[in-house]
């Protein structure tokens, strides 16, 4: 059986000479919280704010100002991509009426990590990873899964994680509170939103 991916992330970190640079795909500020504060203690981070599966405009833009408020309190770079849904709304076309976790959120992943990956490699970064393994309701493997295979077709190594472990959710719930931070009510697309609402 393989290392659980939090334990491979530490392997890796007890391997480092230096601190590299990595860029941080990040769904929102308050999962970047922890996650940041996990980091930074080994890599020069850079945040990667690329998530054209949120809906609508007005709510971007409200976990935008959020995520800028978390990487100017922590001093951590920002990198963020304009406003643009069509992207997200190609790449699950078809998949409308999914349910949450399946298959439109696999090509959801795969978007925003096929792009960190590409931007990654192109800034000359070390590693890449994401903040959405935080998450007790995204399914780690999947992502450190895809990650791994995007990673194959870069320049870049992928950092495999599972950033809920070790109390990593409630910290990042315990910093949001302290920060004052925005916490939003669905995952992003306003598929999931109305699957939010009905439940």
């Amino acid at each position: 059986m393989n290392r659980p991916y939090h334990m491979q992330m530490d392997d890796i970190i007890a391997s480092l000479d230096g601190r590299p640079r990595l860029l941080l795909h990040s769904c929102c500020g308050p999962c970047s919280t922890a996650v940041l504060e996990q980091l930074c203690r080994h890599f020069d981070v850079t945040l990667h704010y690329c998530n054209p599966n949120i809906q609508p405009r007005e709510e971007y833009m409200l976990r935008l100002r959020t995520q800028r408020d978390v990487a100017d309190r922590l001093g951590v770079p920002l990198v963020a991509e304009p406003y643009d849904d069509s992207e997200f709304l190609s790449a699950v076309r078809g998949l409308e009426g999914a349910p949450e976790g399946g298959a439109r959120c696999i090509e959801c992943f795969r978007l925003r990590l096929e792009r960190t990956a590409s931007a990654a490699a192109e800034g000359g970064y070390d590693f890449f990873t994401t903040t959405l393994t935080v998450s007790p309701h995204k399914n780690a493997a999947l992502i450190n899964e895809l990650g791994a295979e995007i990673a194959a077709r870069h320049a870049v190594r992928f950092l495999p994680s599972d950033f809920k472990k070790r109390e990593g959710y409630k910290r990042s719930i315990v910093l949001s509170r302290e920060y004052g931070l925005y916490r939003q009510q669905y995952c992003g697309c306003l598929f999931s939103k109305a699957e939010s609402e009905r439940q």
